[in-house]
């Protein structure tokens, strides 16, 4: 045992009670965050502050004594970092100037890259030396399908219509913006392992969006590479992956990626998550909105998942982030069930 509860979860040991973060932990839903916030100006200005990134980290851990801090970040640094114009409009969400054929796509530039996010570097080892030793401390990453998905839609989309048309109609333009988007992840993952970072998650947020004659090129073989590419340079690393919205292809992605752990979404039904425990940790998959609710039914929730779930491996967490109107009060009563 390491006496870090994430890592022991990861390794297959079974925890009573198991370990637990939140997606999004820090965030809008925290009045010491929307504080912080204000000193930092725009949000990738915060991102890119290592003081202020760090301390919006460390806020949840203080409030609520999670089992794991996660960087604060965002999975768009990664296109920010190859060069693409980024910001974040509100009320629209993320803004990128969007690909629109293969010659726009750079060969990936590592110095560059590293010169304009090494900031988030510095964050991670900042929160390296403040976390209790008992923290964990996660670092993370976009999965190049969803990551693309802005890139090629030029911010959030409905249909996803532009990123499925280069997937069908232009293979080899599509190959070759995956292509960059895994050189571009394992190098930033690899460097926030270097400064600290225990464990990585890959977020596949519109794995969902990628039809069954897609899923496997766009999800499971880009998520594949990053995870072998990853792994030879830091054997220790555990990688936790989260393909949303995958459903039946869940299977598929756990089996065939090579992560250690695999994060649920809140529509993966408890009797799959059970038979996919069987085969490594999970982690999930409370509904947010539950969380938002209280009181019997994030109650009843939360023991319908602990009684599926508790006997194997297990990383207690939500389907997906929390949301900005996520009572406070809510998550620490949340924690209390858990650890009894």
């Amino acid at each position: 045992m390491s006496g870090i509860p994430l890592l022991d979860t990861l390794n297959g040991r079974v925890g009573s009670p198991p370990p637990v973060w939140l997606m999004r932990q820090a965030g809008r839903y925290l009045p010491e965050y929307k504080e912080t916030r204000k000193l930092a100006g725009g949000f990738v200005d915060l991102c890119l502050n290592p003081e202020l990134a760090c301390e919006v980290t460390m806020q949840p851990i203080r409030r609520f004594g999670f089992d794991a801090a996660i960087l604060f970040s965002d999975i768009l640094i990664v296109p920010y970092g190859v060069g693409r114009r980024l910001e974040f409009v509100e009320g629209r969400g993320p803004v990128l100037d969007p690909i629109e054929s293969e010659a726009e796509i750079p060969p990936f530039d590592a110095d560059a890259f590293h010169a304009k996010v090494g900031n988030v570097y510095e964050t991670v080892a900042r929160l390296h030396e403040a976390l209790p030793k008992e923290v964990a401390l996660i670092g993370f990453a976009g999965s190049p399908w969803t990551v693309a998905s802005y890139m090629v839609e030029g911010g959030s989309s409905r249909d996803y219509a532009k990123l499925k048309g280069w997937a069908y109609g232009r293979p080899e333009g599509f190959a070759k913006l995956m292509d960059l988007l895994v050189d571009a992840t394992v190098a930033y993952l690899d460097r926030q392992v270097a400064a600290g970072a225990q464990v990585v998650k890959l977020f596949d947020s519109w794995a969902g969006a990628a039809p069954e004659s897609v899923f496997r090129h766009a999800v499971v073989e880009p998520t594949a590479e990053i995870v072998r590419r990853l792994k030879a340079l830091h054997p220790e690393v555990k990688v936790i992956g989260f393909a949303r919205g995958a459903g039946a292809m869940t299977r598929d992605y756990a089996a065939a990626t090579g992560i250690d752990a695999l994060a649920l979404d809140s529509a993966i039904p408890l009797a799959m998550a059970c038979a996919l425990q069987a085969e490594l940790p999970v982690q999930g998959n409370l509904d947010p909105i539950a969380l938002v609710t209280g009181g019997d039914a994030l109650r009843s929730e939360t023991d319908r998942i602990l009684e599926a779930l508790s006997g194997g491996p297990f990383i207690f967490n939500l389907g997906h982030g929390i949301v900005p109107q996520t009572p406070p009060e809510h998550v620490k009563a949340l924690l209390k069930q858990i650890r009894g």
